[in-house]
Formats: structure tokens, C-alpha cells, sequence
């Protein structure tokens, strides 16, 4: 195809201004399906970014966002957190969340930062996408809610090659 792409490729890039409608639209149809994310979905614009959001990317099929991640900073500084990562299940075949999570550690090691991520433990498919990808589980915590709810989670670190 002379080095163009088709409709029908999915692409990966930097989440841009534009994007967040699009992408708000898409957490809250992972919502109906998943029930993730347990929080957000009532102002998913805002939830998909966070005050110490450091950068963001998008899944990208047929013009239409399919998939976000994103990574924020902690205060501590040389730690990035894996964060708002979500794919629509008619992307999901296609490797979208190993994609989005590759591009959050190629920017990661550009940054030196390591990566860690939170996840909650109900949320299976992710941990088993996590842990193909080498990610080291690190603890066990509650995720707290601004209710009040908590919820049991997993906390996991990049793979060390990435750090170096």
C-alpha cells in the first residue's frame, strides 16, 4: 500500500486534545460491559486525566478511538503510574491493550521512570494481560473509593529491562 495505512489498522498514538470525547465515549461503553472502571463514568473526561497526567495515548480503528492509556507522575518523581487503560471489545483481538501498555513503557524508559500500575483484583483479564507481559505483581491493597467504598486490588511493577 505505498506505506499508507488501512481504515481497518489499528494505530497507536499520542491522545490528542480532540481525542477526549471519543475516548470518554468509549470508558463508558467498557463500563456497561466490565464494570471498569468502578469510578470515573460520571465525568469520564476528567477522569481520563488526572492532575499529574504526564502523557496519554490512544488505540485508533477506522478513525474512531477504540482504546486509552495513560501515565501519571507520582511526587516521589522517577515513578510513572500505568493508569486509565481500557479497550472496546472489538479491539481487544486486535492487541490494543498490549500495544497502548508498550507505548506507555517505550515512553517510560525515554523518561527513566519506572512504571507501576494498580488493578483491581476482579478485573482478571488484565492481570493475565499484565503478567504476559512480564509485569511483577508487588502487593496487594485496598483500592478506596471517594464514597467510601474500598475494593481489593494488585499492585504490579514494569518489567525490569525496561529500567535499564
Amino acid at each position: 500500500m505505498n506505506g499508507t495505512t488501512s481504515d481497518d489498522e489499528l494505530r497507536i498514538r499520542l491522545r490528542a486534545r480532540g481525542d477526549l470525547s471519543q475516548a470518554a465515549s468509549a470508558l463508558v461503553a467498557v463500563h456497561e460491559v466490565d464494570g471498569y472502571p468502578v469510578e470515573g463514568v460520571e465525568d469520564p473526561e476528567r477522569w481520563l486525566s488526572p492532575p499529574e497526567l504526564l502523557a496519554a495515548w490512544v488505540a485508533e480503528l477506522s478513525g474512531r478511538v477504540v482504546g486509552h492509556v495513560a501515565v501519571s507522575g507520582t511526587h516521589g518523581g522517577r515513578t510513572g503510574v500505568l493508569e486509565r487503560l481500557f479497550v472496546l471489545p472489538e479491539a481487544r483481538q486486535r492487541r490494543a491493550g498490549e500495544r497502548l501498555i508498550r507505548a506507555a513503557e517505550e515512553y517510560a524508559q525515554d523518561q527513566n521512570l519506572s512504571l507501576e500500575l494498580e488493578v483491581l483484583a476482579k478485573d482478571e483479564a488484565a492481570i493475565r494481560l499484565y503478567r504476559r507481559l512480564g509485569w511483577s505483581e508487588t502487593g496487594q491493597r485496598e483500592h478506596k473509593l471517594d464514597t467510601g467504598d474500598a475494593h481489593p486490588a494488585l499492585t504490579f511493577m514494569a518489567p525490569r529491562a525496561l529500567e535499564s
